[in-house]
């Protein structure tokens, strides 16, 4: 079993429909939703929020909870003594948010390059976890509970279909058994 880190993002969805996501230089270079780290003395709401900001610029208003979804890292041997192990497996609190204002109140950080992206025109590099969440955030589904491994195609617990609207992925296979 890999160590479990646990992190934050939002679906940041402003007036027009647009949403917001941050393409990483670092690695895939693909776009993903905007978020980070949960720290062990704040909420996940509260870390959302700080989260963005840090690494946008912008300040966001939470809404609600998208869905919890994990990302498990590639499964590979235990490494050598003293050697660095695999990724850990992630634990993601996905939000719907909204803008808090009309522009970012800072620069982006490094890494992060910030873009407002029309829904029907979302480009094709988005991760795994990022495109199940979109997803989820404009069907207007909430208490999702999804999971992946790195690099995989997101599905949802369950019998592989996505939940319909403000229902869990787990409700919906319990609800067919």
């Amino acid at each position: 079993m890999s160590p479990l880190t646990w992190a934050v993002a939002a679906v940041v969805i402003d007036g027009s429909g647009r949403l917001l996501l941050c393409r990483r230089s670092d690695g895939a270079r693909r776009w993903a939703l905007p978020g980070g780290r949960l720290r062990h003395d704040e909420s996940p709401a509260d870390a959302v929020v700080r989260a963005v900001r840090a690494e946008t610029g912008w300040t966001v208003e939470p809404v609600d909870l998208v869905g919890l979804y994990r990302v498990i890292g590639p499964r590979t041997p235990a490494p050598p003594a003293g050697r660095c192990g695999a990724r850990p497996d992630v634990l993601v609190h996905v939000f719907r948010a909204g803008p808090a204002g009309v522009e970012p109140l800072s620069e982006p950080a490094a890494g992060c390059l910030p873009r407002w992206w029309p829904p029907q025109e979302l480009p094709d590099v988005l991760t795994p976890a990022t495109r199940a969440a979109i997803a989820d955030a404009l069907a207007g589904r909430s208490g999702v509970l999804r999971h992946t491994a790195s690099g995989d195609a997101l599905t949802p617990s369950g019998d592989g279909q996505p939940a319909p609207p403000g229902q869990r992925a787990s409700e919906q296979a319990d609800s067919k058994r």
